[in-house]
């Protein structure tokens, strides 16, 4: 028996307006929990902890704390509310509504532009991860939601209750509050999922009818001027239109009415046109005799990225991260990947990439085909072409990052914390990190961790170190520039709710500057235990 689930999006359109939403960075393919710590009862990673069941997110609040927010679109000369957050419907809002007397009802609404296009565009998106991960047969309904035919794959997931709860958990991840309800029909999951009382609705096979019946009648799917017409007559729900006769009922209404019904029961099967997720951009070449010379290989290599290059053109991408397979005659398989700083479509300059790592294929007796796939893709629109000096750094971080690897290539930027070591983070090596605050000087090198120092003579609570000892060689202080007093980051951490660290600026007789700092305030205990640390060297 065919299974079809509906998932609702009701706030699609102002969820990507919110904080940590798809526009705000929230990805379709959010990376998993990390594994908890190992212990030694046996435990192994993925087990019992990723199996453990996950409850199922609850319904969203009418307030949560936020402002009301309302997207807005053009009516003739009117402008009008699209869609409403819960806040927004709380104040007594509803779509259609003009936004003058919206302003009066709720001043502190915030308002937004209308975004169709885009909306579409998220549901697309979603649809797609849809037909990869969960039911290959898969269909976008109207602006808010998503059709999916379960009919063989709920299994997978644990059963169906299983496979909803994840699919509702997925999209609380991505930023979305979603429903959901599984039936016999795609009439009957698309009105649970809409009108349903709860956000997973389960409907067991036969039971349409029953589950349908005090549902309104606008879950059917009706048209406007028909609904209106039903409720003048004081035909409200589901049950009270379908226990009339259908052959006046379709004299009267015509025949859309019976077929809703006849859909939604499941009399009438209603077919999904499924969305077709697109092949990623590939590019094979199959030898009538197999290669084994390097000369060959680089060769092929050469004819594949000029070929994929071409067909990325064609859609207007560019390739950040790609596979070259290679088959042997033996069956084996070998594979090289290779990652770009920035999207890049540029034959010469991948073909240069994979030269640098084809030696680590071992061809054996010889490969019978090389597969170049471009695995993960941005859009590559056309450029302005640079007018001045400034050079683009990309090709040559790919270059370094396939010979040293590309967790050695970074760019250091500043962090805002009080903390020394906390202060800094590596980051993309083409994005120009903010400015260095230079309110307090800093070394152009700090060791991490702080290194401790010995035989430090100084006189407490105030004074510079006249004297220490660092990797076994004592220097002498000539000049001495503090204390810098930093304390611990008590809202982070509470251990350091009295921490301090005293830093200064010293230099020895031969010139050479250090920046040392001691733990404690040099008079209470309870501030540091009053050793001392090198820090980090200037110049």
């Amino acid at each position: 028996m065919p299974r079809v689930a509906s998932l609702c999006l009701p706030d699609l359109a102002i969820e990507r307006l919110l904080p940590g939403d798809g526009r705000a960075g929230g990805q379709l393919d959010p990376p998993r929990p990390a594994a908890p710590p190992p212990r030694n009862d046996g435990w192994r990673p993925g087990a019992r902890w990723a199996s453990a069941p996950t409850p199922v997110p609850p319904e969203r609040p009418a307030g949560d704390g936020r402002p009301p927010l309302a997207t807005v679109c053009r009516d003739g000369q009117r402008r009008i509310l699209a869609a409403l957050s819960a806040a927004a419907r709380a104040a007594g809002l509803m779509p259609g509504m003009a936004l003058s007397q919206a302003l009066a009802l709720a001043p502190d609404l915030i308002v937004r532009a209308a975004d169709p296009p885009g909306d579409a565009a998220r549901l697309t998106r979603l649809a797609l991860h849809a037909a990869r991960c969960w039911s290959p047969v898969t269909q976008v309904c109207g602006t808010d939601g998503l059709w999916l035919d379960i009919t063989g794959c709920a299994h997978l997931f644990g059963g169906e209750r299983g496979m909803a709860a994840h699919i509702l958990r997925f999209c609380a991840r991505i930023g979305h509050h979603a429903r959901i309800a599984i039936a016999d029909s795609v009439g009957a999951a698309h009105a649970l999922a809409r009108f349903g009382e709860a956000a997973l609705t389960l409907c067991p096979p036969g039971e349409q009818a029953r589950m349908l019946a005090p549902l309104p009648v606008v879950a059917l799917r009706l048209d406007p001027a028909l609904l209106a017409t039903l409720r003048r007559l004081g035909i409200d729900t589901v049950g009270a239109l379908a226990t009339l006769p259908r052959a006046p009922l379709g004299r009267r209404f015509g025949q859309e009415v019976l077929l809703r019904l006849d859909q939604a029961f499941g009399r009438v099967a209603e077919p999904i046109a499924a969305i077709v997720p697109g092949d990623a951009p590939a590019a094979t070449l199959r030898f009538a005799e197999p290669i084994a010379d390097a000369a060959a290989i680089q060769a092929a290599v050469t004819r594949l990225t000029a070929e994929l290059a071409g067909r990325l053109a064609e859609r207007g991408l560019g390739a950040r991260l790609l596979r070259l397979d290679g088959v042997r005659v033996d069956g084996a398989d070998q594979c090289i990947l290779v990652g770009t700083a920035r999207a890049s479509r540029d034959p010469a300059h991948l073909d240069r990439l994979f030269r640098l790592r084809l030696e680590r294929i071992e061809p054996g007796y010889g490969l019978d085909t090389l597969r170049l796939v471009a695995l993960r893709c941005e859009i590559l629109a056309p450029q302005p072409i640079a007018t001045g000096p400034e050079t683009d750094l990309a090709p040559l971080i790919d270059r370094l990052a396939g010979r040293i690897g590309t967790g050695r290539i970074y760019r250091v930027g500043a962090v805002e914390s009080d903390v020394p070591e906390r202060s800094i983070q590596r980051g993309n090596p083409l994005v120009v990190p903010p400015g260095w605050p230079d309110r307090w000087p800093r070394p152009v090198r700090l060791l991490s961790p702080p290194e401790p120092v010995d035989h430090v003579l100084v006189e407490l609570p105030d004074l510079p170190p006249r004297r220490f000892r660092w990797r076994g060689r004592l220097y002498t202080v000539a000049r001495a520039d503090g204390p810098e007093r930093i304390y611990g980051e008590w809202w982070k951490r509470p251990a350091e709710a009295e921490a301090v660290r005293d830093y200064f600026r010293v230099e020895d007789e031969t010139g050479a500057r250090f920046w040392l700092f001691r733990r404690g305030d040099g008079e209470d205990g309870r501030s540091g235990d009053m050793r001392w640390y090198l820090h980090g060297l200037f110049g």
